[in-house]
């Protein structure tokens, strides 16, 4: 569970400092920060890995091919970006679109903690192995977590596969993620009537 928002008075003040952030070596590859983007009261936050060139070029999470198949999605759903917050795992890009590594997301992690405690959530769906593995803290793959609901902390996790695992993986893994964001629509329905 994420530890909450840390040292932050504001979700504005923690974007400050990962604008600025030096902590790991890939702050001297990136061209900008990509911290996240939406809705700060969403009831919906997306948790990817981290940006691609494309999301690297424009300081916006999700804007490359794989962005818009997940505005797609979200829009499948009744939704659009306005209404859902987005962020990753990393907010630089690694060099050649490469893992994360380790230190790398160590040294990300407070700023996705703060950004899961500000924005509160009621619903966490994260895409691809590197987010759910993070945020459930378990070795598990994302193929045997896909579609179910994890409690985290006072929300709901939803695990779905990564939208550019989707582009590669054809229609059988966009019929999966469609039905894992139905999941999610259904957790976040419930969660407005209780």
């Amino acid at each position: 569970m994420a530890t909450g928002p840390g040292p932050w008075g504001s979700l504005a003040a923690v974007r400050t400092d990962a604008l600025a952030c030096t902590r790991c070596p890939l702050a001297s590859t990136r061209t900008q920060v990509v911290f996240g983007a939406g809705d700060p009261d969403a009831g919906l936050m997306f948790v990817g890995e981290g940006p691609g060139a494309d999301e690297d070029r424009r300081g916006e999470p999700f804007v490359g091919r794989a962005g818009q198949l997940l505005t797609r999605l979200i829009e499948g759903i009744g939704l659009t970006r306005d209404d859902v917050y987005i962020a990753n795992v990393v907010k630089c890009r690694p060099p050649g679109n490469r893992d994360p590594q380790p230190q790398e997301i160590a040294e990300c992690r407070p700023y996705l903690d703060a950004q899961l405690g500000f924005v509160a959530p009621r619903v966490v769906v994260t895409l691809g192995n590197f987010a759910t593995k993070l945020l459930l803290d378990t070795k598990v793959g994302i193929t045997r977590l896909r579609g179910q609901e994890h409690p985290y902390g006072d929300a709901v996790l939803v695990p779905t596969l990564h939208p550019a695992a989707v582009l590669r993986g054809g229609g059988v893994a966009l019929a999966q993620t469609r039905a894992d964001f139905v999941v999610a629509k259904r957790v976040l329905a419930r969660g407005a009537t209780s």
